[in-house]
């Protein structure tokens, strides 16, 4: 993968860690996740 793509992609776990330890959390319990919004 680009380093400039992997860059975004970084940024973007960084900005949603919190929402996206949430969800996991959710998964792992059977239930659907929530919505994260997307990288732009």
């Amino acid at each position: 993968m680009p380093t400039k793509k992997m860059k975004l992609i970084q940024a973007w776990i960084e900005i949603h860690q919190e929402d996206l330890m949430a969800d996991w959390k959710l998964v792992v319990e059977g239930q659907q996740p929530h919505k994260i919004e997307p990288l732009r």
